[in-house]
Order: C-alpha cells, then structure tokens, then sequence
C-alpha cells in the first residue's frame, strides 16, 4: 500500500468513524474502488487507533473523571457503600458503560465449521471481495436512523413542558441511562461489529434514541463506549500480527504513520461536526446519504457478479 492510498483511506475512516454511515463500509468500499486485492485488518485496526486518539482529545476531561470514578466504585463495592440507585452522574455511567461492553463477548461465541466464533464470520465479511452486503447494511443503517429519529420525535413530543402562556419548552429526551438502556446499546454495538456497512455510532444512536435518551447523551454515551472496544479490537488483532511472519512482512511503517495521522486529524474534525449536526436537528441528511450509497453498491455489486470483475480496477471477483 502507498501512502496516498494509505492518507485516502485514513480520511475515509477518520470521517466516517464518527458520522453514522459506518467506517466499516465505507473502507471497505474504498478499498473496493482503489482495487486493493485484500483487507488489510492491520492496517484498519490502525486507522481505528486513529480515530481513538480523535475521540480520546474531545473527551479526555471525561474520561479523566470516569477512570476516577471506575476506581472509586471499585472501593465502595469492597467496602459495601455500592448502591446503583444513589450513584452520582460519573459512577453511574461507567456502571453503564460496563454493562453496555459486556455483549461484544458474544463474538467469542464458538461456531461450527472452519470459522471459529462470531469475531471469525466477521473478519470473513469484511474480506468479501463483491460490496452487495455492505450495500444491504448501509440501507439498514439509513433504517436505523429513521426509526431513531422518528421514535424519538414522538416520545418526546407526547411531554411537553409548559412554562407559561407564552413559552413551551419540549422534552428533550432521558439524561441517564438505565440497565436496559445500556444493554440494548451494547447489543446494537455487537450486531454492529459483525456486518460491515452498519454504523456502531449510527446504529447505537438508533437504539438509544428509540429508548428516549436525549440525543447529545446518546451520542457522547456511543463515543465513549467504542473506546474500549477499539483498544481490545486492536491489541488482538496487534497479537495475532506479531504471531504471523506473514502479516509482519507485509507491514509499512509509514503508510500505517500517515493513515493513523489522517485519520485521527479528520477524526477530531468529524466528532465536532456531527455534534453540531446532532444539536441542530439536521441528522435527515445521514439518511439519505446512507441510502443512496447502500443502493448505489448494491448495484455495482450486482453488476460486477454478472460480469465477474471489479468495474473499478478490471481485476476478478
């Protein structure tokens, strides 16, 4: 890989991480055009280290306060001063975010064949050569935020605080999450983390706004929960690197710099657009967009299964 391609892709994922029309996809797609003949799973999981560090420069006076937290809660759980319903905003968030992290152990789940768990039928997804089933998942996505969107206008809408004659001010959604909340969200992240072209950040939105958390919540409580699961995604796929001479033989140091660059740089960029996005009520353009793509690839890819090559790079399926 070189390093246009690698700055390409490192911009394709710092953009798309954050924005819900999932970086999965779309990498996957650029990667489609550019012809590259196999997914490099290293060098995505360093675009993924990217955007950490992205997410890490927004949120790191909360995450300052939530590893504060953590250790507290650890010593009023040995010390029987823990009580999940009296937990100030921090304690109970990392509770939360606990519970939301505990379904992507699902993906160790053993499964019968030459595929050996759920993380295995993932990685065999994301090397498809043909982009039909990240068209198909990017129509899902484009669903997902529909619902979202829709469900959340109508719950909130049903509680309208009334100030005086003159001013009405509308509910803007739950600023706590509960159990089930956290659960639902760690759920969508798990589906998520299977099939490219599903947007976590999207699809975890989705879910939370279906629930009635209020939608800045809902997205800040997405970010965070993906850093965990960035850095054990990473430090696995780092191991298994380091176990193979293959992939270690394949490695270039300075594409993977330039793509962790770019895509930490547009990363930050992205995070702060789609707040702002989020905060003005303009998240109908993630759905057309998501659908327009979804059904453009799956077009393409259903062209280039007839034909049996790539239209972009002329090279076989």
């Amino acid at each position: 890989m070189n390093i246009i391609s690698a700055a390409i892709q490192g911009t394709v994922q710092g953009l798309t991480e954050f924005l819900p029309i999932s970086s999965s996809g779309h990498l996957l797609i650029s990667q489609h055009i550019l012809g590259q003949q196999q997914n490099n799973l290293f060098f995505n999981v360093m675009l993924h280290l990217g955007t950490l560090i992205s997410v890490i420069l927004v949120y790191y006076k909360t995450i300052i306060d939530l590893i504060l937290s953590f250790f507290s809660l650890i010593k009023d759980v040995f010390t029987g001063k823990f009580n999940l319903n009296k937990l100030d905003e921090n304690k109970r968030m990392v509770v939360m975010l606990i519970v939301g992290l505990v379904p992507l152990f699902l993906l160790f789940i053993p499964l019968p064949g030459d595929v050996k768990n759920i993380k295995g039928l993932a990685e065999v997804l994301s090397n498809d050569k043909n982009i039909v089933l990240v068209g198909i998942c990017l129509i899902i996505t484009s669903i997902l935020l529909t619902l979202g969107i829709k469900i959340s206008r109508e719950k909130n809408s049903k509680h309208l605080i009334k100030r005086d004659k003159n001013k009405i001010i509308i509910n803007d959604g739950k600023k706590e999450y509960n159990i089930m909340d956290a659960i639902y969200v760690g759920i969508m992240q798990f589906i998520a983390a299977i099939f490219p072209g599903i947007s976590r950040s999207g699809s975890t939105l989705s879910v939370a706004l279906m629930r009635g958390i209020n939608r800045q919540k809902a997205i800040d409580f997405s970010f965070i929960l993906g850093i965990p699961a960035i850095i054990a995604a990473s430090l696995l796929e780092i191991k298994e690197v380091f176990e193979s001479e293959s992939a270690m033989s394949a490695i270039h140091i300075p594409s993977i710099v330039v793509g962790i660059l770019s895509s930490a740089v547009v990363g930050f960029l992205s995070i702060k657009l789609f707040k702002w996005i989020l905060a003005k009520d303009k998240t109908n353009i993630f759905i057309i967009y998501t659908l327009a793509v979804g059904i453009l690839s799956v077009i393409i890819g259903i062209v280039e299964l007839n034909k049996g090559t790539n239209i972009f790079s002329g090279t076989l399926l």
